[in-house]
C-alpha cells in the first residue's frame, strides 16, 4: 500500500481561502475582509524576509520565534516620513494573524497555537465630542437657502440625531428612511441591523432637502458637483462619499470657530454623550450605537464626571471647621 503524502499548503494560497471564508462563512463586510488580507500580506512579506522563504512560507513555519521577530519588525516599521505604526494598527495585524491561525486550526492544518498571539494593551484615545451649544453653533453656519445648504443641514442633523456612522449615512437611499415614523433600520458593522430614531427637526430638514431636489435618483444624499450624466441609472455615480461628508462637517466646524478636531464620528460621540448627560442608561445607548460589547460604550461614561461632583457635594459629610 503506497504511503499517504500529506498535502502541502502555502500561506499565500491560504490567505486567499481565509479571506473568502470571512466573507462567505463569517458574513464579514468586503472592506473588513480586504483589511484582513492587507494585514496578512504584510505578515507574509515580513515573515518571508525573516525566513528567506518569501511566497513558499508554510503554516508549520510559523512558530514562537517568528512571531516574536514579526512583532519587533512591526514595531520598528516606518513610512516614508519616518512615522511608525500606531499601536492600534499593530494590534489589527495581530488580530488578523490570530484569526488566520484559528482558521488553520479549524481546517486541521498544523501551525502556531492561536492563543499564543497576545494582543498589546491599547490605551484608548480620549473621546472628542461637541456640547449642544457647539452643535448649534456649527448648524448656524449653514446657508439653507440653497439645495446644497439644505443637504448639509440634513446631514448634520441626521448624524447628531441618529448617531449614525458616516458609512451608514452615505449608504442611505430615499426609501431607506421613514420621515413620518422617524425611524428606520441601518446595517452596521458585522452586518448587524439596528434601529435608528431621529428627531422631528432632523426629519423636517431631510424632507425640505428632498423637496428641493428635482431628480429621481435613489441615493439620499448627492454630490452636487457631479452633474455629468452617467450610464449608471441607480444614481450611485453621484452618491455622496464618506470623505465628502468629512469635508462638509470640517468646513462648518471651522466656520463656527471650533478649534478641536471635528469629524462625522465626533457627532456620533456627541449623540452618545448627549443621551448619557440627559439620563439615558448605558445599555440603551449601547443598543442605539450598535456596539456588540458594552465596554466599547463605556468610553462615553466620562461625561458623568460633572454629575459625580454634584453627588459628592450633596451627599458627602463635611468636617467641621
Amino acid at each position: 500500500m503506497p504511503d499517504v503524502v500529506e498535502e502541502k499548503h502555502y500561506i499565500l494560497e491560504l490567505i486567499g481561502d481565509f479571506v473568502e471564508y470571512l466573507e462567505i462563512e463569517k458574513g464579514r463586510s468586503k472592506k473588513t475582509a480586504e483589511n484582513y488580507q492587507r494585514y496578512l500580506e504584510r505578515f507574509l512579506y515580513i515573515a518571508g524576509e525573516l525566513t528567506g522563504k518569501d511566497d513558499n512560507l508554510e503554516p508549520s513555519d510559523i512558530n514562537d520565534e517568528l512571531l516574536r521577530k514579526f512583532r519587533l519588525k512591526l514595531n520598528r516599521l516606518e513610512d516614508e516620513h519616518g512615522q511608525g505604526l500606531e499601536a492600534i494598527t499593530q494590534a489589527y495585524h495581530l488580530i488578523a494573524l490570530r484569526g488566520f491561525l484559528k482558521y488553520l486550526a479549524r481546517r486541521h492544518i498544523k501551525s502556531l497555537d492561536p492563543s499564543l498571539v497576545e494582543l498589546p494593551h491599547i490605551i484608548r484615545k480620549q473621546v472628542t465630542f461637541l456640547h449642544y451649544d457647539e452643535v448649534e453653533s456649527l448648524i448656524e453656519q449653514i446657508d439653507t437657502s440653497t439645495e446644497t445648504g439644505l443637504r448639509d443641514r440634513a446631514i448634520i442633523e441626521l448624524l447628531f440625531s441618529g448617531g449614525l456612522r458616516v458609512s451608514e449615512l452615505t449608504r442611505l437611499n430615499r426609501d431607506s428612511i421613514n420621515l413620518v415614523r422617524r425611524e428606520f433600520l441601518v446595517r452596521g458593522k458585522g452586518s448587524k441591523d439596528r434601529p435608528i430614531f431621529i428627531s422631528e427637526a432632523a426629519a423636517d430638514w431631510v424632507e425640505q432637502y428632498l423637496n428641493a431636489r428635482t431628480d429621481s435618483l435613489a441615493p439620499l444624499f448627492l454630490n452636487n458637483s457631479r452633474r455629468t450624466q452617467a450610464v449608471d441609472t441607480s444614481g450611485d455615480y453621484r452618491r455622496l462619499t464618506p470623505r465628502s461628508v468629512e469635508r462638509i462637517v470640517q468646513k462648518y466646524a471651522k466656520m463656527a470657530g471650533i478649534v478641536k478636531h471635528v469629524s462625522p464620528h465626533t457627532l456620533r460621540h456627541s449623540f452618545a454623550t448627549d443621551l448619557l448627560m440627559n439620563g439615558a442608561d448605558l445599555r440603551s445607548v449601547q443598543a442605539m450605537l450598535g456596539h456588540s460589547d458594552i465596554s466599547t460604550t463605556q468610553i462615553y461614561t466620562h461625561v458623568t464626571d460633572a454629575h459625580l461632583k454634584e453627588v459628592h457635594e450633596k451627599f458627602h459629610t463635611e468636617t467641621s471647621n
